[in-house]
């Protein structure tokens, strides 16, 4: 009995035994099964990645390898030089250094150390060079700019920081020099760094380029600028160039020559000193600009490093130093009165040899539009009234010939035809007529609208420049000049003067009326001997109550040969023949001193 209980006892240990090897061994394979699962999907995970690594993003990857160890330095090209008609320079390029950041370098944070530390340096607002960072990114692979050319003083302290700088570099460049400073500006201009918008505008621009902001230097930006080039350099860990491995030399700008003589824009605004109003003077038979001057003036150098927002501010105010005034409108006064002689004439109503009383005054509707003096000339032709510049004269042929045909014949001179030079912020002459009065203001035409216009009061205005080109015309015999400020342009079949289709009785009998304001009327001033006889026109237009009129001048020279057409205003100057001819006196006394005998 104990026997069969201890073998039964020892068959139960046996298949408990065995159960228990069974599930031991489930556990195991199941606790294998789980490993190799994890191990397979974590290798299917690495395989997967080393794939897109390798195989879909392996050659950004390698771009992004190699830019870590290549590196694209910019080599800006410098601009080229600007010179007056003979050859002299007006604006040339010099050596100059600029500190350039490497976004990628380092981190945002880590930059911020190093901003500040440039800041003290460059004494620049942290703030500036930060947005200059973020502008680009700081994964960008070129470098940044972040200040104008370097003075000595910076230079110095800026190497000496840059192995404690990392991502900073100094290179060199080339800035703009003015070497006559503020003589020529409003032609010249400046420039200043491309904005983002004319970066989007012209995706060649490599950011940092400087580009004409004003004047030629914009006007002719492209044949200036050139082309940047490159150079392609193996850095270490540090940054620092260890080889060079390519070079795409960069192709400065081309040199531009202008119309402009450099002797007489001294001349000009030596004698405008600073006042406000402009001085045009052309070349009567191919419309080259020889002067352009408006006053006052600035110092174009000044774009050339960095100024204070405080610093524009002052300079904006008062007397508008950036506004071209031979490119504004201006009530031309008496000067207009050779565009009311050439209606006259050209209209049949008059003749050359027509003559009209004068008198002290002359009444419209109650008002009285008084002479020039305080008495008429008696009758007079048009040479007499030119002469001593008779009002009553001039205000019954324009009643006679109406106001279209006035300002038929002021664009046929040159008037109103939005003639700029191809530069910015001009405006052009305006010579309403009753339609357009009407439209613009929504008020009827008035004799006495008529009565002002033809003297160059009222609604008339016209610009220096288009007062040098009615002037040119009538001293080449009634050819519309084209002018321009590129001697490039002067050949050119679009350049090429324009028959006005004015008779020549016509061009005569004003030539000689502008002749005795010189010989005997109220240009005398011009006629003591120390140039060549010369004619001319001058005026004085009323600019409002309790303020000086501005002072006008037209004229050519000589009257044997005429050469050159000069256009003078001087804002609040008075008397055209006190404050403005002297102006022209000193720029035919410099062209007659220099100029070749013809």
């Amino acid at each position: 009995m104990a026997g069969r209980i201890y073998f039964l006892d020892k068959a139960h240990l046996v298949r408990s035994s065995l159960v228990q090897n069974a599930s031991n061994r489930s556990n195991l394979l199941y606790r294998a099964s789980t490993l190799m699962i994890i191990v397979t999907v974590l290798m299917s995970a690495c395989v997967a990645r080393l794939a897109q690594l390798q195989l879909v993003e392996g050659a950004r990857n390698q771009q992004l390898a190699e830019q870590n160890r290549v590196r694209m330095v910019p080599l800006p090209s410098d601009r080229g030089n600007i010179s007056d008609r003979h050859g002299k320079l007006l604006v040339t390029s010099r050596l100059s250094r600029y500190v350039y950041l490497w976004p990628r370098q380092q981190s945002s944070e880590r930059w911020k150390n190093t901003i500040a530390r440039l800041s003290e340096i460059l004494q620049v607002p942290p703030k500036e060079i930060s947005d200059r960072l973020a502008q680009v990114g700081y994964t960008s692979a070129l470098p940044v700019r972040v200040s104008q050319q370097l003075s000595p003083t910076m230079f110095v302290a800026v190497a000496e920081a840059l192995p404690r700088l990392p991502g900073v570099e100094i290179l060199a460049g080339s800035s703009r020099q003015y070497p006559h400073k503020m003589l020529a500006s409003h032609a010249l201009g400046y420039i200043g760094e491309a904005t983002a918008d004319e970066i989007a505008e012209n995706p060649s621009y490599p950011m940092g380029i400087l580009v004409g902001k004003m004047g030629v230097e914009r006007l002719a930006n492209q044949q200036l600028s050139g082309t940047w080039g490159s150079r392609l350099v193996e850095v270490n860990a540090r940054g620092q160039e260890s080889q060079m491995l390519g070079v795409q030399p960069a192709r400065n700008g081309e040199s531009v020559q202008l119309t402009l003589d450099l002797k007489l824009q001294q001349a000009a605004e030596k004698a405008l000193n600073g006042r406000r109003g402009a001085v045009v003077a052309l070349d009567v038979k191919t419309g080259e600009v020889l002067v352009l001057a408006s006053g006052p003036s600035f110092d174009p150098n000044m774009f050339t490093r960095r100024f204070s927002q405080a610093e524009w501010d002052n300079l904006q105010k008062g007397d508008q130093p950036f506004l071209n005034r031979a490119l504004q409108g201006y009530p031309p006064g008496s000067t207009f009165k050779i565009v009311t002689a050439t209606a006259a004439m050209e209209s049949g109503k008059f003749s050359p040899r027509s003559t009209i009383g004068t008198s002290a005054f002359l009444s419209v509707g109650g008002i009285q539009f008084w002479e020039s003096s305080k008495h008429g000339y008696g009758t007079i032709g048009f040479r007499d009234a030119l002469a001593v510049s008779s009002n009553t004269f001039f205000f019954r042929v324009g009643m006679a010939v109406g106001p279209e045909q006035i300002a038929k014949w002021g664009r046929v001179l040159g008037i109103g035809l939005k003639d700029t030079l191809g530069l910015e912020g001009g405006s052009s002459g305006v010579m309403p007529i009753p339609s357009e009065k009407e439209a613009l203001y929504g008020e009827p035409w008035y004799l006495g609208d008529t009565i002002s216009m033809s003297i160059g009061q009222g609604l008339v205005q016209a610009t220096p420049l288009e007062l040098a080109v009615m002037t040119a015309a009538i001293a080449n015999g009634g050819k519309r000049v084209h002018p321009h400020l590129l001697i490039s342009e002067t050949n050119l079949p679009e350049m090429r003067p324009e028959p006005t289709g004015i008779h020549p009785e016509t061009i005569n009998a004003i030539r000689e009326g502008l002749v005795a304001v010189v010989q005997k009327g109220t240009g005398r001033r011009l006629n003591d001997g120390s140039i060549p006889l010369t004619a001319g026109k001058t005026g004085t237009s009323e600019v409002g109550v309790n303020r000086k009129p501005n002072a006008m001048y037209v004229g050519y020279g000589p009257v044997s040969d005429p050469q050159i057409a000069i256009a003078v205003v001087v804002e609040n100057g008075g008397y055209g023949g006190v404050a403005a001819l002297p102006i022209a006196h000193e720029i035919y006394k410099a062209y007659f001193g220099s100029a070749p005998t013809k």
